[in-house]
């Protein structure tokens, strides 16, 4: 259970993160590839076994850490702009209320049954990220921002449903530091492409802010996914059960740390998204 909580707080502390870039003006695009390179040496220190290069491609969850790297940043840098357009609570309810998506894809490959109660909680969910995202200040506010957390709780749900899999069906306890520091290896090896591609434009400058911006977001950021892949090894808790504690701590821890460090202003629509995202996770137990 130990290993859930710190899972929990891990993630809750990267959006504080998220938001903490807009105060220090720190480049979010090149904070999150040192991001990567920070988690991926982070994953290497903490693995205890013989690695060879060579080795890594015939392991037999290399390909699927590739992929999982590529769509890792491309998700953070929306899990950003969220954090950082509508607040803290609507990033974490957006990216927690994504177990939607690991349920369905456990009733379609794992043929677990879904009953009433938890469809209504599949409908609330997604009527709790709607609300969540209102804001009252809406002069600023365009109904095309709703996009945003839609492409986070995608996002979101496709992460968690593979690294579901790949713990319980290719990763060893033992190659779970190893697992990790590819992903963000490959995460961050996108993200250099990118900025490759955009500094013709823009030439990249070394910015110190950036590089410690990247490692502050870097270590909780791997811990996050070791916390949770250990977290997914303990035989106490069932999957459903797990991923929605870890859910339903993020959400609420997250908005806490939002209102208490950033005095972030909830309208009653946020206030009710929110009470609806606990009340949804609640249903599908």
């Amino acid at each position: 259970m130990q290993y859930l909580a710190l899972s929990i707080l891990c993630s809750s502390f990267i959006f504080v993160v998220f938001k903490l870039f807009v105060r220090y003006h720190v480049q979010t695009l090149y904070a999150i590839i040192t991001n990567y390179v920070v988690a991926c040496l982070v994953g290497l220190f903490f693995y205890k076994g013989e690695l060879t290069i060579t080795s890594l491609p015939e392991k037999s969850w290399f390909w699927g850490a590739m992929a999982l790297g590529v769509l890792f940043i491309l998700v953070f840098n929306l899990m950003a702009a969220t954090s950082q357009k509508l607040g803290v609570s609507v990033a974490s309810v957006a990216t927690k209320m994504s177990f939607v998506l690991p349920a369905i894809l456990g009733v379609v490959l794992y043929n677990e049954q879904i009953d009433a109660i938890k469809l209504l909680g599949i409908a609330i969910a997604i009527l709790a990220v709607y609300l969540s995202s209102m804001k009252q200040s809406s002069g600023d506010f365009k109904i095309s921002m709703l996009l945003l957390p839609f492409l986070v709780f995608l996002g979101s749900g496709i992460i968690d449903s593979a690294i579901k899999y790949f713990q319980e069906a290719h990763v060893p306890e033992t190659e779970f530091a190893l697992f990790s520091a590819v992903l963000f290896f490959f995460a961050g090896c996108a993200g250099l492409l990118f900025v490759g591609f955009t500094s013709f434009k823009q030439p990249l400058k070394l910015n110190p802010r950036n590089v410690l911006g990247g490692i502050a977001l870097g270590i909780p950021n791997f811990f996050s996914i070791y916390f949770l892949l250990l977290a997914l090894g303990y035989n106490g808790l069932s999957t459903a059960s797990l991923f929605t504690a870890n859910n339903v701590g993020i959400v609420i821890l997250s908005t806490v740390l939002g209102i208490v460090l950033f005095q972030e202003k909830l309208s009653t629509k946020n206030w009710f998204g929110i009470g609806l995202a606990v009340i949804s996770i609640v249903l599908v137990l």
